[in-house]
């Protein structure tokens, strides 16, 4: 599963980063993985501001996984955004979140999440389901041209 394109992972629990960051490795998931830690931050970097000023903007993440409840802004309006912006339209993002209310799940496809995935609690689930979202999302998975 190796491509040059890298996944944003915008998750503010350190522990669910190490989980990502393990199951990655132990999937042979070799994409770079740029994690940011709330909403403001994912912003920033999918747009080049703040601290991601004169970020190369051409080199758009391969794929969003964001949580829903972020400091800052919340995974949402984050999903609000990207999608009122051109550049964003059509950035594949996976809400990956520990909700399991129903309103998050309608919201987020509302909204333009193209998928919807609990976080399993367990490290063996979490790392099945990290195996099959880079396997689809970043092998199987045709993006749009130029998107």
């Amino acid at each position: 599963m190796n491509r040059s394109r890298n996944v944003l992972l915008v998750e503010d629990n350190p522990y669910d980063v190490e989980l990502t960051l393990r199951a990655f490795e132990q999937n042979n998931i070799m994409n770079e993985l740029v994690v940011v830690r709330d909403g403001k931050e994912a912003l920033d970097y999918l747009f080049g501001a703040g601290a991601y000023a004169g970020r190369d903007l051409g080199d758009a993440p391969e794929v969003v996984l964001l949580d829903l409840k972020l400091p800052k802004i919340d995974g949402l309006e984050v999903l609000r955004r990207m999608r009122a912006d051109e550049r964003t339209r059509r950035q594949p993002v996976v809400v990956l979140t520990s909700s399991s209310e129903e309103k998050d799940v309608v919201s987020s496809y509302n909204l333009g999440a193209n998928s919807f995935v609990r976080k399993p609690v367990d490290f063996t689930q979490f790392t099945e389901a990290a195996k099959q979202l880079g396997l689809y999302w970043l092998v199987l998975n045709e993006p749009p041209p130029g998107g």
